[in-house]
């Protein structure tokens, strides 16, 4: 699954190193825990004398479009994906493995280029301009990004370093890397996941020189856009661009998951991708995505300077499957320092069978909070991020559970249940109290919007504030 890849998709089915200090100036209130000494971090974070963030070595002014938080930059050049037999980095290194055996070029090398150490901070027009999305696209909104400024952002995706690449001169790469966005609280979605992306160009000569009585056919025509092609696109070139896609995607899945594996693809929309698709395999009896890809716009492919080219493009998310393939229950393990998880994923090869055995499980916390919402801007991200900047990897679940207008003020009243639970010890109640108060009651408060705070689930006792 790629998450961007995902979050623009409209489906329908047709049968998807050393961890860089970071200083922080100028965070706005809003985005501050109120007391940052009770979050562990590993970056410096300075009193707010300027407006600027300083990030992997480099200054970005703040505006009224910054809205990255202070856990969100510690988590920079964390690189799981890099760090060795981390269970992303098995997954990343299966798929290179698969990659470099089975892609060779004329000179005997590996076909694909690849890429892991990319700067996770873009530029908005390489995240989103490049890609042909829309100004009004739902996927550029404040609520789902983590801006530096209206300029800067930490990617949202590995496609934003597509049209980079390809400008360089490239035809076939994998870029790996950490990706940003603003998401809800549960066991599959974190604010921070990794992304694999695959490009592949073809010249007419590759694509048809296989191809009996081949020597006519031609890559572009000025035709119709259709459900099935783009309008520069001749049939030919569209159907086995298409065809290579999802050999090699059906391919690579096989090689993870195992001989008789269960393909099915479904119909999708992505700005940068004509045809799109979803792909789903059947793993122990039930369908799951695990990526999405499609055939590249050509307009990309040309303003990246390979006009004589045609290509695929596709995206999936490393957490994804390392969840499939080890039984790892929850997406907040992937950050664990505890030594029982990592060495589950130590051995002498990468195609290692491995079956990921749970810790033990502490029991949970359940509160709930509710607040009347400040502004008709907010957003349900902007309490999840509060809740993670405040709780970190203790907040296990956040659900909305009821929602109240007044009938006079008509003022909106959100009500949310938080589930605490720690990975290594049980959590006491107090410890909970004393976090919550510290942080997100007194941040709502600052939006003059708290209403009351009851914990459920311990006796029957609420407690307000």
């Amino acid at each position: 699954m790629a998450m961007l890849w995902k979050f623009m998709r409209v489906a329908k089915y047709s049968k998807t190193a050393l961890s860089p200090k970071v200083k922080v100036r100028g965070i706005p209130t809003h985005s501050r825990h109120s007391s940052s000494k009770s979050v562990p971090s590993d970056f410096a974070a300075s009193a707010p004398c300027s407006n600027t963030v300083e990030l992997l070595g480099k200054t970005y002014p703040q505006d009224d479009y910054s809205n990255v938080t202070e856990k969100i930059l510690s988590k920079v050049g964390k690189n799981l994906h890099n760090r060795k037999h981390h269970p992303l980095w098995l997954i990343k290194e299966q798929v290179k493995d698969h990659f470099y055996k089975h892609y060779i070029g004329r000179r005997g090398t590996p076909l694909f280029s690849v890429y892991d150490g990319l700067s996770p901070v873009v530029t908005v027009q390489q995240n989103f301009d490049s890609l042909l999305i829309p100004q009004n696209h739902a996927s550029r909104r404040k609520e789902d990004n983590y801006y530096l400024n209206r300029d800067h952002m930490l990617r949202a995706h590995t496609s934003a370093h597509q049209w980079d690449l390809i400008h360089s001169g490239l035809d076939a790469f994998l870029a790996v890397g950490d990706v940003y966005r603003r998401d809800t609280i549960d066991n599959t979605h974190y604010p921070v996941f990794h992304q694999m992306e695959g490009v592949r160009l073809f010249s007419c000569h590759e694509l048809f020189s296989n191809i009996k009585d081949g020597e006519g056919l031609q890559l572009f025509e000025r035709g119709h856009r259709t459900a099935h092609k783009q309008e520069c696109h001749t049939m030919e070139a569209v159907r086995l661009v298409e065809f290579n896609l999802k050999q090699v995607l059906t391919k690579l899945m096989t090689h993870i998951f195992g001989d008789g594996l269960q393909v099915r693809w479904v119909d999708c929309y992505f700005p940068f991708t004509h045809p799109s698709f979803e792909m789903e395999i059947n793993f122990q009896g039930e369908w799951m995505e695990v990526l999405g890809c499609g055939v590249m716009e050509q307009q990309l492919v040309n303003s990246a300077g390979a006009q004589d080219k045609i290509g695929w493009a596709f995206g999936l998310g490393l957490e994804r499957l390392a969840m499939i393939l080890y039984d790892i229950p929850d997406i907040r393990l992937f950050w664990s320092e505890d030594e029982r998880f990592l060495k589950q994923f130590i051995g002498p090869h990468i195609w290692q069978k491995i079956k990921f055995q749970p810790l033990s499980r502490y029991p949970p916390l359940i509160n709930d909070i509710s607040f009347w919402l400040p502004s008709e801007t907010y957003s349900e991200n902007d309490f999840y991020d509060l809740v993670r900047t405040v709780g970190g990897d203790l907040i296990e679940k956040v659900v909305l559970v009821d929602e109240f207008a007044h009938p006079k003020t008509k003022k909106v009243s959100h009500c949310y249940r938080i589930v605490y639970r720690h990975p290594e010890r049980t959590l006491t109640q107090d410890e909970v109290f004393s976090l919550q108060e510290r942080g997100f009651v007194t941040e709502c408060r600052t939006w003059k919007a708290v209403d009351k705070w009851a914990v459920v689930k311990l006796a029957g006792n609420k407690h307000y504030y």
